[in-house]
């Protein structure tokens, strides 16, 4: 196994973990509208998109998070896979953080 495949491996495990417990503890919206309207709204603490959504979505939540000053992270998985670290049975295409509770999130995507 190579240096650099590790900590990459690392890092998704902790973003999967710690989005384990925003679904437990804390407030969070699934899907692109209720992304867009938080983002409009200014709640939003964090976007996850996964990496299959289509790029004028992307671009789009990407410029409304720019002026709304809110991060965005790109998950290391498709739809099916954010759906599932999310605790669903559906795709996922993006999420927003509203409150993160006993979660790490925030800190882990801004590294």
């Amino acid at each position: 196994m190579s240096k650099s495949a590790a900590p990459t491996s690392n890092v998704s495990n902790n973003i999967n973990a710690s989005l384990k417990l925003v679904m437990k503890s804390g407030k969070y919206k699934l899907g692109y509208r209720e992304t867009l309207r938080t983002l409009r709204s200014g709640k939003s603490k964090l976007v996850l998109v996964s990496n299959n959504c289509p790029t004028v979505r992307q671009s789009e939540i990407e410029y409304y998070a720019m002026l709304s000053k809110t991060p965005v992270h790109r998950f290391d998985g498709g739809n099916t896979e954010l759906g599932t670290a999310c605790g669903r049975y559906f795709q996922v295409s993006m999420l927003t953080v509203l409150e993160s509770g006993d979660s790490d999130i925030l800190r882990l995507t801004s590294q």
